[in-house]
């Protein structure tokens, strides 16, 4: 139902101007930050992904996507606990009016905000595999994590129809919370490239041979380009040019410092030096933690949940990976699957009515176990499906390449290319 012929000029405009913040964050951010991560015999294979999965997400989005998760006609039938109905497939019914989901913004400038994010959740995946991963077995996978996880997942906690584990059913008593996406993209992802790398098995020669990163300054250039993209993320999650918008863009940024100077700290305590990864890789994880509860905290709750991203993801990434001995080769499940899941926890116990009223309608002896259902929730099915996922992969067109294609590396063998020019 209408509730207004014409959005909002200005909040329509922020929200369009975040679209493209977030669109900046997969080409050239996210590609920019990894890229710089790999070796040189595979950047141009991290740019392929990143390039070729935004097309794909929002592709996807415009065919079924949107409908999947913000649909409605599929309430009260056995689908309708995964995806939301098929009456907007193409798009259709979606346009410039406002309507009663989207507030004061029109239907159109909506879907294509979270188209983004449809995008870029499984471009974040493809960091746990770099370099040992085929094009052809990134983009299969891809597909069907989007369809099978990210849109069961964003529908549940998104969507006006969601039930995921009862969740949204307000007669469940239960209730959970997540502004812009700490469960819906950084635990689904991050938990998901943990089961994926697992499966897919390390680099050849990992943790026999040194596989630094080729370019420090790509990796520096892309935090800058992901930190300014996140505020298109995180305030313009507020759907609106409002008081919740700065109070989102305020918090990103505290947590982000935050966490930038104690994994400085943490990493100069446990290994005597401050790397310049260290500081790319603190802010990331600070903007990642925060995603969670950027318009529900006050500033100092978003202070201490950077602190605790800089010394909680620095643990899982330069502690528990070699302990444990996986190859997450870019930090994907250290930075977004534990920093996604500390901020999901962090917003239940922080939530501040006076930093966003509407924070009020969480009930608040049901919003801790809420939260905690939600985030076991989300951890038991995207790890499930990834790994039923991949097995489908694996059998229709197989994950890796042959060891000599490794060896040569991705750009030569999966692209014909260089990333550089060797003359």
């Amino acid at each position: 139902m209408l509730i207004s012929a014409a959005p909002n000029a200005g909040d329509n405009a922020w929200v369009l101007v975040s679209s493209a913040l977030v669109l900046m964050m997969c080409i050239p951010g996210l590609f920019l930050f990894y890229g710089g991560l790999v070796r040189t015999k595979n950047v141009l294979s991290v740019a392929a992904q990143c390039v070729a999965l935004t097309a794909l997400g929002l592709l996807m989005w415009w065919g079924f996507g949107y409908s999947l998760v913000f649909g409605k006609s599929f309430a009260g039938s056995a689908l309708g606990h995964l995806f939301g109905g098929s009456e907007h497939f193409g798009l259709a019914g979606i346009g410039a009016e406002a309507s009663a989901y989207e507030g004061r913004i029109s239907g159109g400038t909506f879907a294509f905000f979270q188209a983004m994010f449809a995008a870029i959740t499984p471009a974040l995946i493809v960091g746990a595999v770099a370099e040992r991963m085929k094009f052809s077995a990134v983009m299969l996978f891809s597909a069907l994590w989007t369809l099978l996880v990210y849109y069961p997942v964003a529908h549940a906690v998104w969507g006006a129809t969601g039930d995921f584990a009862g969740l949204a059913n307000a007669e469940a008593g239960f209730k959970a919370a997540d502004f812009a996406g700490g469960m819906v993209v950084h635990m689904t992802s991050g938990w998901s490239a943990l089961v994926l790398c697992i499966l897919v098995g390390p680099r050849a020669g990992f943790g026999r041979h040194a596989m630094p990163p080729h370019s420090m300054v790509l990796c520096v250039l892309g935090t800058g380009l992901l930190w300014a993209g996140w505020y298109g993320f995180n305030a313009g999650s507020a759907l609106a040019a409002d008081g919740i918008a700065v109070q989102a863009f305020m918090t990103t940024s505290l947590g982000a410092a935050a966490a930038t100077l104690v994994w400085a700290a943490v990493e100069r305590l446990h290994r005597g030096k401050i790397s310049v990864l260290g500081l790319c890789s603190g802010a990331i994880a600070g903007l990642a933690t925060v995603t969670n509860a950027a318009g529900f905290v006050s500033a100092g709750s978003a202070v201490l949940i950077g602190c605790l991203a800089g010394a909680l993801s620095y643990a899982a990434c330069s502690v528990l990976k070699p302990k444990l001995g996986y190859d997450d080769a870019l930090d994907t499940f250290g930075v977004h699957g534990v920093g996604g899941t500390i901020g999901a926890l962090c917003t239940a116990l922080l939530m501040d009515a006076t930093a966003n009223p509407a924070g009020g309608a969480l009930v608040p002896q049901g919003l801790v176990t809420g939260q905690l259902i939600a985030m076991a929730s989300c951890i038991v099915f995207s790890c499930a499906l990834t790994w039923v996922i991949a097995r489908i992969v694996a059998a229709a067109v197989g994950l890796r390449p042959s060891e000599e294609e490794e060896s040569q590396g991705l750009d030569i063998t999966d692209h014909g290319e260089e990333g550089y020019n060797r003359g």
